[in-house]
């Protein structure tokens, strides 16, 4: 029998009630708690934290290297201060000893502290750090919330679902022998998704997955993958938290008060969705883990 996957589910702030500190993950936290393997034994170990302080190096993400954990899944909600030099170098040193990492963040600069993380975070691209060389990319797509400008890509209402589209050949996580094609067709919808694209010069990452705009039409990137190599775990760059996120999953979970978007309800009412945004979080746990995702559950 397989050991139980050790993940960590860490934001980049303090713990704070108004704001997506680790709270507002809650259900995602109990999805994974309550895996099982085909055994009926836990699949996963869920530890789930904010970060300690703002300034200094957290004593988990600095000494992440030195951890039982298999999995980092980093959930960047800061603007710009969420990492420390010593939090990156301990992650560095986990992917290169074969720890899986699963980096998200959100539009414009939100999370933006993961640049400075190299591999997975120069996945992530910016307003004003990491910045898209594509100027056609520099526009505001979400017209909804003028404060906030690109990257912002309008993929519909917190509390709905939004189609996306795999790129290439269907990557192990989006696949889901339950569905009618084989491959995962639903996440969370969020007003303002962020940027993501592979870096140039790793051969070892690619897109995987797309979404569109519902504002203007725009295909941007969801999703990318970074296959495991000699020198590196495997790692996935996610163009928002808000897939994760419990507000997003359900809308009656509340969100932080600086939320103004009029909320949907397609989620509640589609459990299509539902179920393919599950398989998608057990695919990351399973795939990060170096085990198959088609893995038969108790």
């Amino acid at each position: 029998m397989a050991a139980p996957i050790r993940i960590l589910l860490q934001t980049t702030i303090p713990p704070t009630l108004d704001d997506w500190s680790i709270a507002r993950f809650s259900i995602l936290r109990q999805y994974l708690s309550g895996l099982r393997d085909a055994a009926g034994a836990p699949l996963c170990e869920v530890v789930a934290r904010d970060r300690a302080t703002v300034g200094a190096p957290d004593p988990v993400l600095s000494t992440l290297d030195q951890t039982d954990f298999d999995q980092l899944w980093l959930f960047a909600v800061d603007t710009g201060d969420g990492l420390e030099a010593e939090d990156c170098a301990a992650i560095g040193r986990f992917r290169k000893r074969g720890g899986g990492l699963m980096v998200t963040r959100d539009h414009m600069d939100l999370g933006s502290s993961v640049c400075s993380l190299g591999g997975v975070g120069e996945a992530h691209h910016f307003h004003s750090k990491n910045v898209e060389r594509d100027e056609r990319r520099h526009v505001i797509d979400d017209r909804e919330t003028a404060a906030i400008l690109w990257p912002n890509y309008h993929s519909g209402a917190n509390g709905d679902y939004q189609r996306i589209e795999h790129v290439g050949a269907p990557h192990p996580v989006l696949l889901d022998p339950s569905s009618a094609s084989g491959i995962l067709s639903y996440l969370p919808a969020h007003p303002h998704e962020g940027a993501v694209d592979a870096p140039p010069l790793d051969p070892s990452a690619r897109v995987i997955a797309t979404g569109v705009s519902q504002v203007t039409g725009t295909r941007f990137n969801i999703a990318v993958a970074f296959e495991p190599t000699a020198e590196n775990g495997p790692g996935i760059a996610q163009s928002t938290f808000h897939h994760f996120a419990d507000y997003n999953w359900d809308v009656a979970a509340g969100c932080p008060s600086f939320v103004t978007e009029r909320p949907g309800t397609a989620m509640a009412h589609s459990p299509e969705a539902q179920a393919a945004v599950r398989r998608y979080v057990r695919n990351l746990a399973l795939w990060l883990a170096g085990r198959p995702t088609t893995e038969s559950a108790a």
